[in-house]
């Protein structure tokens, strides 16, 4: 896995975690400076559902769950984020979900 220390969110510049299991995917935004988690999303969650209606495999849904982070984000006034792809090479879902992101409006 990848080495925290290297990776380091702030209030200003949250760290977005991705977590990629076999059927899900979840995606965090954790400020390390005071060791919070800022709010999180998951594609099986009920404020995604919806949207995730017309995508069809785990990449496309991973991309909705992206998007919908950012807008998320948004809302909180987070502008710029540090990716963290948790170790995962960066391709496929991981690779989606970071798109979704940039798409949504995340700058990193």
């Amino acid at each position: 896995m990848a080495n925290k220390s290297k990776v380091f969110g702030t209030k200003e510049r949250p760290r977005l975690v991705v977590y990629r299991s076999l059927r899900y995917i979840h995606a965090q935004l954790v400020d390390d400076s005071s060791n919070k988690v800022l709010f999180g999303l998951m594609d099986n969650s009920k404020e995604v559902k919806a949207e995730l209606k017309k995508a069809k495999t785990k990449t496309e849904k991973a991309a909705v769950v992206g998007e919908i982070l950012a807008k998320k984000a948004k809302d909180n006034k987070i502008e710029k984020v540090v990716f963290d792809r948790n170790g995962y090479i960066y391709h496929g879902r991981v690779k989606a979900l970071a798109e979704g992101a940039r798409k949504g409006g995340l700058e990193f």
